[in-house]
């Protein structure tokens, strides 16, 4: 990262022409704070002389400094956010300087870059203008979820979605592609999720699930132009919103300690198919991998609720195998001839394997509520209304047909193949969104 030297030498008499020692010194920490690649501080070592310490001491106390150590982040020479620590904490980094190992670093406040004529180029440049007024690094700013949709459904991007965050990138056939404009090869690999769940209650479909998409300024002051100026009108308050803490611990460098409901769902697949494949050798799913682009619903719209509904079929009732119920001796017809679905022959192997039939048919009720709701966009002409419960409903789907696969999973490790056998997230905790 970018270092700085304070002065040559040492400060000494001035004319009345000459600022101030601490004029001075904001004057030197507000050029290297713009012309540094990435708004980095001006480093202060422990050598520093007692002038220049001073100086800061008393920039610091007018509020138009901020001084990071290695007791804000692990890296100084950048600023992750306005100052957790108390001004006197701060005072104590500079009076203890040459003390230290290592040095700290200077950064201006808002208050200290007031009245700076800032480049032309940050008008185009929101965020990085944010920054250059004196926002964090890792300061996050928040939008509707809707901004991701473009990136969702653009072909030219590489979308993943995750149950806390999400990541999106230009595709390498259209970063090579020079006739592409170059403003559209961006991506933002770090997108969390926040939640407003103060009036949400899980019992209540009509109470409101609040859910928005953070992103550092860091990461969105390196977007063209053209897309922070995008990002910027989706922008909205941060007014009782909480980041998710499983992906905040994530970009702190912490392993995850659970899982959403959507990961759960397809760790449940992967351990039906160990399970099966253990006792009688075919495996119940044909995939267990989450599609990229398989995650909540983007906005509470008629279609998006459709287009989810359909891939959460696909991942369920069309997921079965016929050779893992042929190899269990699952007829593929009823008495009369007719077909028998995949669902229909989930139950029967439940039920030819010592389930209460009322108990299977409880068990696979959210799978068929899942098929049963496919109906609709497959069938029907719908128009694309938009309705706030769709949120609400998504999670409680997911949490139902997670149960399913649970008992499922519970009943199947009972098998004497599978006698040995442990869960390999048995630790892992459950994060309702």
């Amino acid at each position: 990262m970018d270092g700085g030297c304070l002065y040559d030498g040492p400060m000494t008499s001035r004319s009345r022409a000459e600022p101030s020692a601490p004029e001075a010194l904001i004057q030197q920490v507000r050029k290297h704070y713009l012309g540094s690649r990435d708004f980095n501080g001006l480093y202060l070592s422990n050598g520093a002389l007692e002038e220049v310490v001073s100086a800061a001491e008393s920039l610091l106390l007018d509020g138009k400094i901020q001084v990071v150590s290695d007791a804000d982040y692990l890296n100084i020479h950048i600023r992750p956010w306005k100052s957790r620590r108390t001004i006197d904490d701060q005072l104590a980094d500079l009076r203890e300087l040459r003390h230290r190992s290592y040095g700290v670093c200077l950064y201006p406040t808002a208050e200290g870059m007031k009245g700076v004529r800032l480049p032309k180029k940050y008008e185009s440049r929101p965020f990085e203008k944010d920054m250059a007024k004196g926002r964090g690094t890792l300061e996050l700013a928040y939008f509707d979820l809707s901004v991701l949709e473009q990136y969702r459904n653009d072909p030219r991007y590489s979308f993943h979605f995750y149950d806390f965050g999400a990541h999106m990138g230009i595709g390498d056939d259209a970063y090579l592609d020079e006739s592409e404009p170059e403003h559209d090869k961006v991506s933002l690999s770090h997108i969390g999720f926040a939640y407003d769940l103060r009036q949400f209650d899980r019992g209540d479909p009509e109470s409101p699930i609040v859910r928005r998409v953070a992103a550092s300024y860091g990461d969105l002051a390196e977007l063209s132009p053209e897309h922070q100026q995008r990002w910027k009108t989706y922008q909205v308050s941060e007014k009782g919103l909480s980041r998710h803490p499983l992906w905040w611990a994530s970009q702190m460098g912490h392993w995850p300690d659970g899982m959403g409901p959507i990961e759960r769902m397809f760790v449940e697949l992967d351990a039906l198919n160990v399970l099966t494949t253990r006792a009688f050798g075919e495996a119940m799913f044909t995939t267990a991998k989450r599609p990229a682009d398989f995650g909540w619903i983007l906005r509470p719209s008629q279609r998006e609720w459709d287009e989810f509904i359909v891939q959460m079929d696909k991942m369920l009732s069309e997921n079965l195998r016929s050779a893992f119920f042929d190899k269990t001796g699952v007829p593929k017809v009823d008495k009369s001839g007719q077909p028998i679905g995949t669902l229909g022959r989930l139950e029967r192997y439940l039920v030819h394997h010592g389930i209460a039939a009322r108990t299977a048919a409880l068990v696979l009720q959210p799978l068929r509520d899942v098929r049963k709701a496919r109906q609709g966009p497959a069938h029907k002409l719908r128009q694309n209304v938009n309705d706030r419960t769709f949120v609400h409903r998504q999670l409680s789907l997911l949490w139902d047909v997670d149960r399913s696969l649970i008992d499922l999973r519970d009943w199947l490790s009972t098998h004497p193949a599978n006698a040995d056998w442990e869960h390999p997230q048995a630790d892992m905790k459950d994060y309702l969104m």
